[in-house]
């Protein structure tokens, strides 16, 4: 990436930040209106909250990086074009849920119609492993891909929570652009995302006066995953596990416990360690301190995975990054000693 690559990446973050939280202002009003989340069994929210602030961070994240692209700034548009439109698509998804609704099998072929667009789009000689088929090979993409965009959903139920794992996950993956990990155009969708979500951040902060809604989790979701899979692309796959770990482990051991419990996995429900942290003394903003100050962590884990360029150095920091995310879910999982006094 040449100086001039940074410099843009800079400017799509501000310009997304600007106009994500203008956009936010101006919508507030009207969600109100057609858009309230009323509190149910999985809510952390005690009153109703608008949500749909998800409008404002796509439509800044999808305008500011693709009139850059346009100009010029990310090479190829192929790719960029086939993800912004699964992007708005799904968006489409989760606001129509936003609004009413939509019964889940639907929801997820749509959902997966979406995810299949992004891991198809890319062009058939980028394989993570090419001694797997590769129908076998981009059969499990989708799959992943279909779960990753439900586990961001799912792990969008507290203020501020997934800009404490989004933008850490953004900043990574356009900083590394700048060392040409990643194509110019990943890199600059990712610094546009990072910024539309810091603008949306003083506004869901606690309490939060908006939410992000399906209309925001999910394309968003999408567009990580996406980011990710560049990653996997460049054969960086320990950095591409590093970077979203802690929603990879909270959601996928919540999934696996309800399913052997016989529980309806698709409902609404408080199970996710982040949300037993807040039943059990922890505070919102210490929560998602905690999960930021983490992710943090893994952002470093994952960089020194793709300079150490070993297979022995990504599995041991994988360990290292698994015993600190198993850490942090032990203690979500357990009653907070108040101090005595």
């Amino acid at each position: 990436m040449t100086n001039a690559d940074i410099a843009l990446s800079l400017v799509a973050a501000a310009l997304a930040a600007l106009l994500s939280a203008l956009l936010i202002w101006l919508l507030r009003p009207m969600l109100l209106r057609v858009a309230l989340a009323k509190p149910n069994a999985r809510s952390s929210h005690r009153i109703p909250t608008p949500q749909g602030a998800g409008i404002a961070v796509i439509v800044a994240t999808l305008v500011v990086a693709g009139a850059l692209v346009a100009l010029g700034g990310g090479g190829t548009l192929e790719i960029p074009l086939a993800v912004f439109g699964a992007t708005l698509f799904i968006a489409a998804v989760g606001f129509a849920d936003d609004v009413k609704p939509v019964p889940v099998l639907p929801r997820l072929l749509l959902q997966g119609l979406a995810a299949a667009v992004v891991v198809f789009a890319a062009p058939g000689d980028l394989r993570i492993v090419p001694a797997v088929p590769f129908w076998i090979e981009r059969g499990l993409l989708l799959i992943a891909g279909l779960w990753f965009v439900n586990l961001v959903n799912f792990m969008d139920g507290l203020d501020l929570m997934t800009a404490a794992e989004a933008v850490p996950i953004t900043a990574a993956v356009a900083l590394l652009g700048f060392w040409q990990q990643v194509p110019p155009s990943t890199a600059l969708v990712a610094a546009a995302l990072c910024g539309a979500l810091l603008g949306f951040s003083p506004f869901n902060r606690p309490v939060a006066k908006i939410f992000l809604g399906d209309v925001g989790s999910l394309p968003i979701g999408l567009l990580l995953g996406w980011c990710l899979l560049e990653l996997a692309y460049h054969q960086h796959v320990a950095a591409a596990l590093l970077l979203p770990l802690y929603y990879l482990a909270d959601a996928t051991i919540t999934l696996l416990h309800r399913l052997i419990k016989g529980e309806p996995f698709w409902a609404a429900h408080r199970s996710h360690f982040y949300q037993r942290a807040t039943d059990n003394g922890f505070s919102v903003t210490r929560i998602v301190s905690e999960v930021f100050a983490l992710n943090v962590g893994l952002v470093l884990l994952a960089m020194l995975s793709i300079r150490l360029d070993s297979i022995a150095a990504s599995f041991v920091l994988l360990v290292v990054g698994a015993g600190a995310v198993a850490w942090l879910l032990y203690r979500f999982s357990r009653r907070r000693e108040r101090p005595a006094g």
